[in-house]
């Protein structure tokens, strides 16, 4: 592989990294809902991960001449980005940041703060009394802990989900890394493919993060703003769901 090789598939990845999607639905959305984003947009990159090992492995050409297995891989993605999409638009009407923070101002997110904030004071006063002061400081910083760690944890999945899940992302990767492949090259065609693979990856990071950090701080300040960006991002993945749907249907059809 040349230098020249990897600039041209470099452009071509760039182009198509920009192009609005699935992935940058959920990279509003996170950017708007949660309080780090990095969970998230490490998930939709893992999946490009995903889709680079079986590329590299010779499964992706498999499935994708399976149509009993490609069929069953679209839907399957096409009910989670609708699930997806969905729980999105339920969660619009408490999208929104104050003024001076980053934390999403939601009933979700205030609610069992408050609880455990009382909980955590009432274990506080009697261990006090009982002269366990410290054993209750350590369980009031443990518990938000666990809690953050339990919602970044799924803000991973989601995003794992979103583009390992996508058969178009597969495909896209069948159609456009071979191109870049020279069978004559001092490189094996795997390698060569893994590192295609993982271009398109470190494009992917940089392209969602700066998608999630504009749409956060662009709409921080904006409550109703963030409120129709969450909306018309959930509406768009039940719209690419549909379409999905519709493409095989289309295809059993014929």
């Amino acid at each position: 592989m040349d230098l020249s090789q990897l600039a041209g598939f470099a452009a071509v990845s760039v182009t198509l990294a920009m192009t609005p999607g699935a992935d940058w639905a959920y990279s509003i959305s996170a950017g708007l809902r949660a309080r780090r984003i990095a969970p998230a947009v490490a998930g939709l990159c893992a999946g490009y991960l995903f889709h680079t090992a079986l590329i590299v492995a010779g499964l992706a050409a498999l499935i994708a001449a399976t149509p009993q297995l490609l069929l069953g891989l679209t839907l399957l993605g096409a009910a989670y980005l609708l699930w997806l999409g969905i729980s999105t638009m339920r969660g619009w009407r408490s999208a929104g940041f104050t003024g001076g923070g980053t934390t999403p101002v939601t009933a979700a997110t205030t609610t069992p703060v408050t609880a455990a904030t009382t909980a955590h004071e009432a274990t506080t006063a009697q261990d006090t009394a009982a002269g366990g002061g410290s054993g209750s400081l350590a369980l009031a910083v443990r518990t938000p802990v666990r809690s953050r760690r339990a919602v970044e944890g799924r803000d991973f999945l989601k995003g794992l989900g979103t583009s390992a899940t996508n058969p178009k992302a597969l495909l896209l990767y069948l159609a456009l890394i071979p191109q870049f492949v020279d069978a004559d090259a001092a490189m094996a065609v795997p390698l060569q493919s893994l590192v295609l693979g993982l271009a398109h990856f470190t494009v992917s990071v940089f392209v969602y993060t700066f998608v999630a950090l504009g749409a956060r701080r662009l709409l921080r300040s904006r409550p109703a703003a963030a409120r129709a960006v969450t909306l018309a991002s959930g509406i768009i993945m039940v719209a690419l769901s549909v379409v999905l749907l519709a493409e095989q249907g289309a295809s059993l059809i014929g």
